[in-house]
C-alpha cells in the first residue's frame, strides 16, 4: 500500500509520525510525506519520497497577525492560523497530488487537518494522529464553525477527524477522544535524531529541556537553570546553540539535541515546558515530572499530570527561581510522584507497539 504521511514543517509534529512510517517502511510499504519547505530536505534526508505541501506556522502566525494586529488574542490569531490558512494552504496543495499519488491510506498528525478534508474530497481513509490535547470545547467551537465551509459535515472534533491513533495512556487519557468513531491505541514510542550521546552526569541528575519550539524561551530557561544549579543537570536545547548560554554553572551542562530516550534511562527527574512528546517520554521512563508551561496545550498537559500526582507545575508568577529548587527538591526525595510516574510507565508498556497498529491500519484502510 502507498502511505501518505503529512505533517506541519516542525520538529514536534514531524517526530510523532515517524515511528508509524518507520514501521511502514520496514513492512514494506511505499511510505510518501508532505510537509512544509523547511523540511523536506529533513524528511528526504531520512530516506522517505517528500512532497512540498501547506506552509509552516510562522508563516500563517505572520499572515494571521497582518490580518488581525500584533496585539489580537489567541482566538483571531490561532484560530485564523489553524482553522483557516493552514488547512487552506494544504488542501490546496494536496487536492491535485492526491490523484498523482494514489495512496491507499493518509496520515496525519492531527493539527495537519487539511490532510483529512483532502483526503475525504478523494475519498481515501485518513487517519489523524493525536500529537497533543484536546481543544476546550469553546475553543474547538468557534475553530468548527470556521472550518465548516471546508469540511463539510464536520467530525465531532475537526482535528482528530473521523479516525485518530490516541498515544495517551488511560491514566492520563484525553476526553476529547471519546468522541471519535475510530481510535487505535498505541503506545507513545520516541523518536530521537541519530545523534551521539553526550557525557552524562552521574544517575539521577535533572534533564532540563523547554523542547524544540520555546528551547529559547531565555528568561525561564536561564530562570532554572539558576534555580538548579545546587543540582547535577543537562540542558538540551534541540536546535538552540548552547553556545548562547554563556558561561554556565559547573554543576550544569548544555548540548543541542540528543537521544531523548537514552539519557532518560539515567535521569532522575525531567524539568520542562508540558510539550507532549516530553511529557510523555518521561513517563514512559517512569520519571516525576516538573512542568513550567509556556503555551499551547502544555498547560492542559500539567494541569493532568499534576492531578494524577506524577508531576509539579508551576504557572506564572509561581515561576521564581526558588519555588523551582523547592519542588525539583520535593520531586527527587518524595516517592510518591515517582512511583505514580512507574505505574503509567507499566501502561505505556502494555500498549500496542507502532507495528502492530501499522497492521491494524492497513487492514481499516482496505
Amino acid at each position: 500500500m502507498r502511505i501518505l504521511f503529512t505533517c506541519r514543517p516542525a520538529y514536534g509534529h514531524l517526530f510523532p509520525l515517524l515511528p508509524l512510517a518507520h514501521a511502514a517502511k520496514a513492512a514494506g510499504h511505499d511510505v510518501v510525506f508532505g510537509t512544509g519547505d523547511a523540511f523536506v530536505p529533513y524528511v528526504r534526508n531520512l530516506g522517505f519520497e517528500v512532497h512540498r505541501a501547506g506552509i509552516g506556522i510562522g508563516e500563517a502566525e505572520t499572515e494571521a497577525k497582518r490580518r488581525h494586529g500584533e496585539d489580537a488574542g489567541f482566538l483571531d490569531v490561532g484560530i485564523t492560523m489553524f482553522a483557516e490558512l493552514l488547512p487552506r494552504s494544504l488542501l490546496d496543495d494536496l487536492t491535485p497530488l492526491l490523484p498523482q499519488l494514489r495512496p491507499g491510506l493518509v496520515v496525519h498528525e492531527m493539527s495537519d487537518v487539511g490532510a483529512g478534508i483532502a483526503a475525504r474530497r478523494a475519498g481515501v481513509p485518513a487517519v489523524s494522529v493525536v500529537i497533543g490535547r484536546s481543544m476546550p470545547p469553546d475553543v474547538l467551537a468557534v475553530a468548527a464553525e470556521r472550518l465548516r465551509p471546508l469540511w463539510g459535515a464536520l467530525p465531532a472534533d475537526a482535528l482528530l477527524g473521523d479516525a485518530c491513533v490516541d498515544v495517551w495512556p488511560d491514566s492520563v487519557r484525553d476526553p476529547g477522544t471519546a468522541e471519535v468513531p475510530t481510535v487505535f491505541r498505541m503506545r507513545p514510542t520516541p523518536y530521537d535524531p541519530d545523534v551521539p550521546l553526550p557525557p552524562l552526569p552521574d544517575d539521577g541528575f535533572v534533564y532540563l529541556t523547554l523542547g524544540t519550539v520555546v528551547y529559547g524561551a531565555t528568561q525561564v530557561l536561564r530562570g532554572a537553570i539558576r534555580a538548579l544549579s545546587g543540582f547535577d543537570v543537562l540542558v538540551a536545547l534541540g536546535p538552540g546553540d548552547p553556545a548562547a548560554l554563556g558561561p554556565l554553572p559547573d554543576r550544569v551542562r548544555a548540548t543541542g539535541f540528543v537521544p531523548q530516550a537514552e539519557v532518560l534511562e539515567h535521569a532522575g527527574l525531567v524539568v520542562h515546558h508540558g510539550g507532549t512528546g516530553t511529557t510523555l517520554a518521561a513517563l514512559a521512563a517512569g520519571l516525576p515530572q516538573l512542568i513550567l508551561p509556556q503555551g499551547a496545550d502544555q498547560f492542559a498537559n500539567a494541569d493532568t499530570l499534576s492531578s494524577l500526582g506524577a508531576a509539579k507545575a508551576l504557572v506564572g508568577d509561581a515561576v521564581r527561581i526558588d519555588a523551582i529548587e523547592t519542588a525539583a527538591h520535593t520531586l527527587l526525595t518524595d516517592p510518591k510522584p515517582r512511583e505514580i510516574a512507574q505505574r503509567v510507565a507499566r501502561e505505556i508498556a502494555g500498549m500496542p507497539a507502532p507495528e502492530a497498529v501499522l497492521r491494524e491500519l492497513v487492514a481499516w484502510a482496505s
